[in-house]
């Protein structure tokens, strides 16, 4: 099974932390040893907001001037 995770620092280590969703499908448990391959993967945000048009001004004042003229 395959799964992402992020590194985390705990005190002078890092750590992975394994999903429980692959530690019930694998029947892992604590204190077990394990092999585990690492392959970086490169996350990117390109396109994700893709079809939004571009904020201006009118748009970052929005519903704050409706609320001075109630």
């Amino acid at each position: 099974m395959e799964s992402l995770t992020k590194l985390r620092k705990v005190g002078g280590s890092v750590m992975a932390r394994i999903p429980k969703e692959v530690l019930e499908y694998e029947s892992l448990h604590p204190g077990e040893t394990v092999k585990i391959e690492v392959k970086k993967v490169k996350i990117s945000g390109f396109g994700s907001l893709k079809g939004m048009k571009s904020v201006t001004k009118e748009d970052e004042f929005k519903g704050q001037l409706e609320e001075f003229e109630e």
